[in-house]
């Protein structure tokens, strides 16, 4: 890759020994993922730049993925399994490599020129380990106060595409990744600890930390690249996901106004005719 834009990057490559500079479109993970759950969506978003309704950031979210960073970063110095590893029984220690931190920035994550459907694709890893067999592990953060974490659909699917640009990109991936839930505790409360440095009150929530496996599969991406810029060179928009709320909401709001525009619009409030006001004569 030479260049980039907001939508597209500039790569070169060779073709029996020609050199090949083209551009090709940026699709990120999570805009994959979008396809995967509406086209219709997708289309309008990548084609139009019209996207769905966003949501306030999860910041205390970011915040234990920050933290979980930095504390498996401590262990990735030495070169040891973190506890959590050995207590879940993973034989395993962190990846070291001087990648980690590219492939960890949302701007920029694993990158894979995937010429078929021309995308480049990329995501940012939370982490990667590294087992004795020299296998690199996709490893995920993930936050929540349920009663009960669980694997989403969603999250096999960020899984099996972080471990398919790791593959694309030369590496000997593990098939099993793992995810790292901090789950909050409730049944311990919030417990308050006195004033802090600031001059503010401190207290302290809990969290049970939780390691699921998951083995993904990547067999499905390759698919849905080609399916995906099929529709994105499509000139008309496809069909929306049957259960997209969004798409929903603008087809039962697009019907309401065409319905009431031919309706009589209430007449606004008349101002007061000029002069009419009311006023006081002060004395001579």
């Amino acid at each position: 890759m030479i260049g980039t834009t907001d939508r597209f990057a500039m790569v070169r490559y060779f073709v029996r020994d020609r050199l090949v500079i083209t551009f090709m479109t940026k699709l990120s993970r999570s805009k994959l993922e979008l396809f995967t759950k509406c086209p219709r969506c997708f289309w309008l978003d990548l084609k139009h730049g019209i996207k769905q309704p966003s949501f306030p950031p999860y910041t205390i979210n970011s915040a234990i993925d920050y933290l979980l960073k930095q504390e498996f970063d401590i262990y990735r110095e030495k070169g040891e399994p973190h506890p959590i590893m050995s207590a879940a029984g993973i034989a395993a220690v962190p990846y070291q490599s001087p990648e980690m931190a590219s492939w960890r920035h949302n701007f920029t994550g694993v990158r894979y020129e995937f010429q078929p459907a021309d995308f480049l694709v990329y995501g940012a890893v939370d982490d990667v380990w590294i087992n004795p067999r020299q296998e690199l592990i996709v490893v995920d953060y993930k936050s929540t106060g349920a009663n009960q974490h669980h694997v989403r659909p969603e999250y096999s699917r960020q899984m099996s595409i972080y471990q398919w640009l790791l593959r694309g990109n030369g590496y000997v991936v593990a098939p099993t990744g793992y995810f790292v839930f901090a789950r909050v505790n409730k049944a311990s409360g919030f417990a308050a600890n006195g004033s802090g440095a600031k001059g503010g009150e401190t207290g302290s929530l809990g969290f049970d930390i939780f390691v699921e496996p998951l083995e993904a599969d990547s067999a499905w991406v390759n698919d849905a690249l080609m399916q995906a810029r099929a529709v994105l060179d499509s000139p008309a928009p496809p069909d929306p996901a049957p259960e997209c709320e969004h798409c929903q909401y603008r087809f039962n709001a697009a019907k309401i106004a065409a319905q009431t525009a031919k309706q009589p619009k209430a007449a606004a409030p008349n101002p007061k005719p000029a002069g009419t006001a009311k006023t006081r004569k002060l004395p001579l």
